[in-house]
């Protein structure tokens, strides 16, 4: 079993926060094992705690058509949340549920060590850049450590709204350019 298989089923037995005992399942994470892109969302939806996948619900769906527009398949990547229990009823995570889940996040990027780090929405980017808002830098990449960190609207969001939905491929088209060249820069390092 790989370090990251066993941190998987170690969230699928958490009982740290009260969410383990308000959930169907929990919701570690999916996707290719060493990706260079990881995208990071808030927390599982009602689908997700049913299936015990992450983004399978229509904010899902939406982001696999983004994936899509950017010529990026989801086996290709690695999905996961900030939190890994649904909230109840859909609400925003709790500060001491993020701190209770938060270091299962840092281990799988520690795992994982992706080259990218997409963060999808306000709960996923203030894990890494606290001071700075979503409705302020989405579109916007940072490098930091190593990694670049891409911010994003969580693809929920555009689901009520189309101008959203537009903004989110235009910014879809920028982390599309950022991949190009994280990868060409790789490949001058190895000639």
């Amino acid at each position: 079993m790989s370090k990251l298989q066993e941190l998987e089923l170690e969230v699928r037995n958490c009982q740290k926060c009260p969410l383990y005992k308000t959930k169907i399942q929990a919701v570690p994470g999916e996707g290719n094992s060493h990706p260079d892109i990881i995208f990071i969302g808030e927390a599982p939806g009602a689908s997700e705690d049913r299936q015990g996948k992450p983004f399978c619900g229509a904010a899902g769906k939406f982001l696999d058509q983004l994936l899509v527009h950017i010529n990026l398949k989801r086996k290709n990547v690695y999905i996961t949340n900030v939190i890994k229990c649904r909230p109840p009823g859909n609400r925003d995570p709790e500060p001491k549920e993020i701190r209770m889940c938060l270091p299962y996040l840092e281990r799988q990027i520690e795992i994982i060590h992706p080259k990218i780090i997409i963060t999808l929405g306000r709960h996923s980017l203030s894990q890494f850049f606290p001071e700075r808002r979503i409705s302020n830098d989405h579109g916007k990449a940072v490098r930091r450590q190593g990694q670049i960190y891409f911010f994003s609207y969580h693809p929920a969001a555009a689901l009520y709204n189309n101008s959203m939905k537009k903004e989110l491929m235009v910014y879809f088209k920028i982390l599309e350019k950022l991949i190009i060249m994280q990868a060409a820069g790789r490949s001058k390092q190895k000639d």
